[in-house]
Parts: C-alpha cells; structure tokens; sequence
C-alpha cells in the first residue's frame, strides 16, 4: 500500500547525481531527498573528493609547475585543508578516530597511485582549463503551464581551443571505468553536463570525457544536438516521474547488486527493513533537489561510481 501522500512537490530542479538515484532506485531517491537521512562518508568517496581537490589545486600553478612531483607535492597540504574544513571525512582513512601514521601514510599512497595514472592519460602542463568546478545551471522548457526545470550540477572542467574555440567537458572518476553494457549508463551524466554547456554557451560541445583514474581509461563520446535535445527530454520525462512519486507517496525499491553499497539496505522493504514514516509537510526541505555539491562530484554524479572500486 502506498505511502500517505507528502503534499509539498519537488522543487522543478534536477542534478544528474538524483537523477541517477531515482533511475536507480526510486526508494534511495527518497531516503536522499524527501526524508534527507544522513549517510556516513565512504572512503572511495573521499578518496574521489581528495583527488579531485588535487587536481584543481595543480591548475593554480604555472604550467612549468604542473608536473608529477608538483602535484604529489600538494597531496598532504590538500588532505589537511579538507580535514579541518569537513573533520568527518578523517574517519575513513583508518579504523578509530584519527588516523595513524600508518595509516594516514597508506590513505596518501593510494591518492598518490590515482594522480600518477592521470599524468599517463593527460598532460595538465598542455592544458589550460577555461573553467574547473564550474557550477551550471540551466532552465528548459516543460509542457505548456508547468513552467521550467532546472538542469543543474558541476563540471570538473571544461577546456576551450585556442584554434577553433572547440568546446571539451571533462569529469574525473576515481572509480574503475564501466563495461560496455554500462557505458551509455555513465554517459548520461556527461550527456546532461553537455546540454548544460550547449545552452550556456550557445555551442554544441565537441567532446565529452570521462577519466577514469582507477584503470586508466578515458572514455570520450562526440555528442550530437539531437542527443543532446534528446537528454533534455529525459531529464524531464524523469522529473515528470519524481512528481508523480511525490504526490503517491509511492517510491517503489528497485533491488540490485548496488544493494550491497547501500546506506540504507537495513530500512529497505526489499530486505525486510521498514522505512521511516513521511516526513511531513513542515518538515520536509523547501528545497527538494539538493543540486550536486564538489562532494556529489566525485561521488555520486556518476552511475560508476556507485559500484565498488
């Protein structure tokens, strides 16, 4: 039997990283946003947060100063910065509380392993990035009388041609890359990256890159406009589907292998859990897309990501 009904609706806003969680599983899509449950910071997430807070941090350097030794130069500087800014993101590097030298020594090798294998894929002394961690925001259109959806999220980067003023957006992942049955799966996020970009900036972009650090692999897709239209037209069709959800009260679990890596499997019906009531309408967020944070970035705005390292 359904849910009682949360009468407030979803703000018509929409990330790739929700999108991906309500695609995956309606019912972690709830857990996210409509019931917002805390979940503990996993270290792949962390290590992915890390990482990609080194990378942006070498971009602030000339290019003379971007080389291997520099960026592993900065990894204990940045680790320590993101400690004292967010000091729950220390318990995963070891088993109590703070780390151990031992421990803490580990945690910076296996960063420092992601960051070589980025310098074996690209070259950061070639490249001059137009914008990185850059926060996009997009209106499209609905049907007439339901105003607009907001395509929002952050690109790692996005890097310009000096020739032709070719546009490339590019996503780090510090996860393995997907099989080809998943691809089109991790390309959503890039697709709907893509058509942000297109719209901000009035150009198709030429190339979207997914890098992944774990394997060394990049995976690169030349969109089209019509795929891109097409993705807007998706992200919609799953707005339209969180909205009839929402006035439900009906989020259905979707039970997969991702189920092990699941924060909330304990409160799962499709594993003999019982979720938490409803919020209610006071208490739900005003605000029911919580976009995608630097944190989202590295973790969950990838489908591939989702899946064990």
């Amino acid at each position: 039997m359904p849910a009682p009904r949360l009468s407030a609706m979803p703000s018509p806003a929409l990330s790739p990283s929700r999108a991906a969680d309500f695609m995956q599983c309606p019912l972690l899509y709830r857990f996210r946003v409509v019931d917002r449950l805390p979940e503990p910071p996993s270290a792949a997430a962390v290590r992915g947060t890390f990482v990609h807070a080194v990378l942006e941090r070498l971009f602030d350097r000339p290019a003379h100063r971007r080389t291997v030794e520099d960026a592993l130069e900065i990894l204990p500087g940045t680790w320590e910065d993101l400690a004292v800014e967010e000091p729950e993101l220390v318990t995963v590097v070891g088993e109590g509380d703070e780390p151990t030298e031992a421990e803490l020594t580990a945690w910076y090798a296996q960063a420092e392993a992601l960051v070589r294998t980025w310098y074996t894929l690209e070259d950061p002394s070639r490249l001059e990035p137009a914008e990185r961690e850059l926060y996009v925001e997009v209106p499209i259109e609905r049907d007439e009388g339901q105003g607009e959806l907001v395509m929002r999220g952050y690109v790692d980067r996005l890097d310009i041609a000096p020739a032709d003023g070719a546009l490339r957006v590019v996503d780090y992942k510090t996860g393995r890359s997907p099989s080809p049955r998943f691809e089109a799966k991790a390309l959503f996020q890039m697709k709907f990256y893509g058509a942000a970009v297109w719209r901000l900036r009035g150009r198709v972009p030429a190339l979207l890159q997914l890098v992944y650090l774990k394997d060394g692999t990049i995976l690169r897709h030349a969109p089209t406009e019509d795929e891109l239209r097409a993705t807007e037209r998706k992200v919609l069709a799953i707005h339209d589907a969180i909205e009839a959800a929402w006035a439900r009260g009906d989020w259905q679990p979707s039970p997969s292998r991702l189920c092990d890596w699941c924060s909330f499997k304990d409160i799962c019906p499709a594993w003999g859990g019982t979720p938490p009531p409803l919020p209610g309408v006071g208490q739900a967020s005003a605000e029911r897309d919580g976009g995608a944070t630097p944190l989202e970035a590295a973790e969950g705005d990838s489908a591939g990501e989702a899946t064990p390292e």
